[in-house]
């Protein structure tokens, strides 16, 4: 029952962690509420959400939605940026990276009021001057945080107003690469349940093709409105995180 219950939720959080990010609020809570240790729920997420990543992006590249050239800039940025957000982990505390996520949260969500986050019919991705930085930024947060990045990820592909499949597309891409760190880290150090894990693992892969299935017919305006809802969702838990660690 035990095993069921975590392939079902890793079914769940892929399913809506690949349409618009925060699948996190699914798994890991429901993981530490049956009393799984936090390093291991965390390295289980990780890890089946690498691999249920490149499933997703693999699949999109496979219908030639993506080029190598695209993943390549997103691959690296990504990498670079979650490296380098582990790096720095260490340095701030866990209230202080609560509230950046809050603050980065919440900008994401007027500015997608206020105009500009839809996302468009443009076929192409390039790594430039303005969505480079930030998509790196994304990465270091992640490195540092994580709740929320693959979110933030789309805002920055829906101002970019690239077709949401490429949106999602990238963002799995992302996810593939900021969390290949942190899984090599968890497996090196022994943190890994694994007969919890791979049971995980497939429930994130069928739900992550099952995401791509739903992606394909979901309209914008549907994306957007739950890209919202999901971002509050985020928030006032992160708030709710803020305020227990006072």
């Amino acid at each position: 029952m035990e095993y069921l219950l975590f392939l079902l939720i890793g079914i769940a959080g892929n399913v809506i962690g690949t349409l618009v990010g925060g699948g996190g609020l699914i798994t890991l809570p429901t993981m530490m509420l049956m009393g799984v240790p936090v390093h291991s729920a965390i390295g289980a997420n990780k890890v089946s959400n690498m691999v249920s990543a490149f499933s997703s992006f693999y699949t999109i590249f496979r219908r030639k939605e993506l080029t190598w050239a695209e993943m390549r800039s997103v691959l690296l940025v990504s990498l670079v940026g979650g490296t380098l957000g582990g790096l720095f982990a260490s340095v701030l505390s866990g209230q202080t990276l609560t509230l950046i996520a809050i603050i980065l949260l919440g900008f994401a969500l007027v500015m997608s009021f206020i105009g500009g986050a839809d996302f468009g019919d443009k076929e192409s991705f390039t790594m430039n001057r303005i969505n480079g930085p930030i998509l790196l930024g994304v990465g270091f947060y992640d490195g540092l945080f994580g709740p929320g990045s693959s979110t933030l990820a789309l805002y920055t592909y829906a101002h970019q107003k690239i077709t949401y499949m490429k949106a999602v597309g990238l963002s799995r891409v992302g996810v593939f690469a900021m969390c290949s760190g942190a899984a090599i880290t968890y497996i090196a150090t022994g943190k890994i349940q694994w007969s919890l894990t791979l049971v995980l693992m497939v429930g994130s892969i069928i739900g992550a093709q099952i995401g791509i299935v739903i992606a394909r017919k979901v309209k914008a305006n549907q994306v957007k409105i739950l890209l919202r809802v999901v971002t509050i969702v985020l928030m006032l838990q992160l708030v709710y995180d803020f305020f227990s660690q006072l």
